[in-house]
């Protein structure tokens, strides 16, 4: 197949807009496709002719930003064409998520600003617990700190406003990228995929070439793997402390060997070893592959989760120490900051990834 594309080699083409510059880069791949087997996207781009906006935005979720398409690619600078998908698609994929978010602005400030806006929200929301833990509790364990009342008060809101705020992003999202009916076999597609981090496997299991340049390596799969498995075991244990709270009657504190201590302890663990070996990871990586403006939003994000999966196991063990109060008022500052957060910071990426995953197995004959 000819590369019949002349109308896009004008270097004046090359857009500042997001979606202008990555469909521009998307109908150049469209006609070579040496890149079919690496991941979902190049498959996506094959089943389409024409890319409405949506189908921009449909791509730049489904792209893992793997990178192994760059080093692939004929047509990178100093080729006139000057093709670098990461970037454009990493560039869209962001303006996706400041355009989508609700309320609206709140996304933009915190990819921009993400280090000064969670230090601020994490320390103000630490010294507001800490004047609460001056009351009286009512209870043993850290309700002698924090009442429970004072807890739900404090954190049901905090919890709630995510989801809503979420929802409604993705609501926009699935209009915006033309999405029909869910099926069970759509999600359950979807889900397998993410479960294995597919997309992040090269396309025959040698990984990606995030961090090595040319060379493969499974180093980000694993850490991104330890990240979402690490949040979903913290998720659980907060679940199941809730369930045993409410449904049994039995009352926190826990033993080290109940069902949320030990969900807890392995999902903090996982969390801090993901946000670490990522950092290390980020340091390899060459920041013009991905979205270098934005990065300070990324790196905010990454260093606020490790946080607090860090202050989470500090406090189980100094538990009962007179660290106990001021540790637990730091550590509930950071999750209060990063529940508000999560759907202006990159932790909304999964959300979009997973829906764009969803769209993606529709689009491919799921039922």
């Amino acid at each position: 197949m000819s590369l019949d594309v002349t109308l896009q080699t004008d270097p004046e083409l090359i857009s500042d807009d997001p979606i202008t510059e990555a469909r521009r880069q998307v109908e150049i791949c469209n006609a070579c496709r040496y890149c079919e087997g690496f991941c979902s996207v190049f498959p996506a781009i094959t089943r389409e002719k024409v890319f409405a906006d949506g189908d921009i935005t449909q791509l730049a979720n489904l792209c893992h930003n793997c990178r192994g398409c760059y080093y692939a690619c004929q047509y990178t600078e100093p080729n006139e064409w000057a093709l670098n998908l990461p970037r454009a698609l990493a560039d869209a994929r962001v303006d996706s998520w400041e355009r989508l978010a609700w309320p609206g602005g709140l996304a933009r400030l915190f990819q921009r600003s993400g280090p000064a806006v969670a230090g601020a929200l994490a320390v103000g929301f630490a010294l507001m617990i800490l004047a609460v833990t001056a009351l009286p509790g009512d209870g043993e364990g850290f309700y002698a700190y924090l009442s429970h009342n004072a807890m739900v008060a404090i954190f049901l809101p905090a919890f709630l406003f995510p989801l809503l705020s979420i929802a409604v992003s993705i609501r926009r999202y699935w209009r915006e990228v033309g999405g029909g009916r869910v099926t069970w076999g759509m999600i359950r597609e979807a889900g397998a995929s993410a479960a294995r981090m597919k997309n992040l496997d090269g396309g025959q299991g040698q990984g990606c070439n995030f961090e090595k340049e040319d060379r493969f390596s499974n180093g980000r799969r694993h850490v991104h793997q330890a990240i979402m498995y690490g949040f979903l075991l913290c998720f659980a244990s907060t679940s199941t402390a809730t369930i045993m709270h409410y449904v049994f009657g039995m009352q926190a504190p826990y033993g080290f060997f109940s069902l949320p201590k030990l969900l807890g302890v392995s999902g903090g663990l996982l969390l801090v070893v993901g946000c670490i070996g990522m950092v290390m990871l980020k340091r390899k990586a060459d920041p013009n592959l991905g979205a270098p403006a934005r990065e300070s939003g990324a790196a905010a994000f990454i260093w606020l989760l490790g946080f607090v999966g860090l202050t989470g196991l500090v406090l189980y063990a100094v538990r009962g120490t007179g660290l106990t109060g001021p540790l637990l008022a730091v550590h509930l500052g950071a999750v209060l900051a990063f529940f508000l957060l999560t759907p202006f910071s990159k932790m909304a990426h999964g959300f979009y990834r997973f829906t764009a995953l969803v769209k993606d197995a529709g689009d491919r004959g799921f039922k």
